[in-house]
């Protein structure tokens, strides 16, 4: 910590400490540690909904170099518990900078330290798997702040969608006020093609079920020509079938999918009413509303350099991943679904589809925000088959 006041701590569920610096609000955290692999892209982790109940650990060394600005965040508001560092960077040199990441950490009330041994500590997660942990600025006694580590809720079992999720329905892009602070607003997106050359503007209606939706996922779809209408993820699926959509995008979000069980029942009715798109938790839910289960994974998927191949093609894609849960293809009934993309890293299915409706999920992040754009074609596949079905 080049000699610094060790001000802070970082205490995991095993007993194992960190000491660390203050960089960010004062105060404490606990949640679930994890890391992400991601070289840049800290301002999408931060403010992705699906890190609900995680403190996040980054495992590139310097972080904050280019500072925060309006158009990178991916919801209203940060949302993981806490952030770790190996080195704030002093200084944000980036022209689209328009506050430095330790500003924006104190301005949001996120408990973030630096100066940890990230290195040690993802090693450790890795070798023992995701656990609980707390972050103190004002406990001088890292024993005990393990007592109230110990003591915290586990995610496992929690439903965390109904914290991240919308209050109400909304048509994107956004209109009005926004909870961020007025210079840190997002932008409309710029009108750019996805839709491939030649092939004309599609007009869709697409809703979107709301589990923790990043803006990335919304700004495809706009970019792609959609009208497109957020709702709140205990819609029922009458609600949504009243509003006479040309599809449905089942969002990512946080936590344990078998703890969202009212929005297991809505896909269920949807199926065979609407082409429907699973992303993340989306993915994670279809599967347990095709009957089958899922499983909590040793240390999770966060980063933006995890290999996914398509099974029908042999395509290796570079993908953006975020999630703590797998689908158990085998586990549903009936041999209706096949998988489709499979990790390269641990075998977990990435993608399925059913054999006879028109519904096909992923388990990694399209939009990517950050990361590659590997996979943005994915969006198209869907339009076509809605198209498809619309035709």
């Amino acid at each position: 910590m080049s000699g610094r006041a060790q001000t802070a701590w970082l205490v995991l569920e095993d007993g194992t400490a960190f000491p660390g610096r203050s960089v960010g609000a004062s105060g404490e955290a606990f949640g679930e540690a994890v890391f992400n692999t991601s070289m840049t892209g800290y301002q999408e982790v931060l403010t992705d909904p699906s890190y609900k109940g995680q403190i996040v650990a980054m495992t590139y060394p310097h972080i904050g170099n280019y500072g925060v600005n309006e158009e990178d965040v991916e919801s209203r508001r940060p949302w993981v518990e806490g952030f770790i560092m190996r080195e704030l960077s002093p200084m944000a040199s980036s022209f689209r900078s328009q506050e430095p990441l330790d500003a924006y950490l104190k301005r949001q009330h996120v408990v973030a330290l630096d100066g940890v041994d990230t290195r040690a500590l993802t090693l450790r997660l890795r070798q023992q798997g995701s656990m609980k942990c707390g972050l103190s600025t004002t406990e001088p006694d890292p024993a005990y702040l393990l007592a109230r580590v110990r003591s915290s809720p586990d995610i496992v079992g929690v439903d965390l969608v109904t914290e991240v999720t919308c209050d109400a329905p909304y048509d994107w892009p956004l209109r009005g006020p926004s909870e961020l602070a007025p210079s840190l607003q997002p932008r409309p997106p710029r009108p750019t093609a996805l839709w491939s050359a030649g092939r004309g503007t599609p007009s869709f209606s697409i809703v979107v079920m709301d589990f923790g939706v990043k803006y990335g996922i919304l700004r495809r779809l706009t970019i792609a020509g959609c009208r497109v209408m957020v709702v709140p993820a205990a819609t029922p699926a009458a609600d949504i079938l009243a509003r006479k959509p040309d599809g449905v995008v089942l969002s990512n979000g946080p936590g344990d999918p078998a703890a969202v069980p009212y929005a297991i029942e809505t896909i269920r009715t949807l199926m065979g009413e609407l082409p429907i798109l699973g992303i993340c938790l989306g993915h994670q839910l279809l599967g347990r509303a095709y009957g089958g289960d899922t499983f909590k994974l040793k240390f999770g998927h966060h980063g933006v350099n995890h290999p996914v191949q398509d099974l029908a093609t042999g395509k290796v894609e570079i993908t953006t991943q975020n999630h703590n849960f797998a689908v158990r293809l085998d586990t549903i009934p009936g041999g209706c679904v096949e998988e489709t993309h499979t990790s390269l890293n641990d075998g977990t299915v990435e993608g399925m589809r059913h054999a006879s409706l028109p519904i096909f999920s992923v388990q990694y992040h399209p939009e990517a925000s950050p990361g590659p754009h590997d996979a943005r074609h994915l969006f198209r596949r869907f339009l076509d088959l809605v198209g498809g079905v619309h035709a």
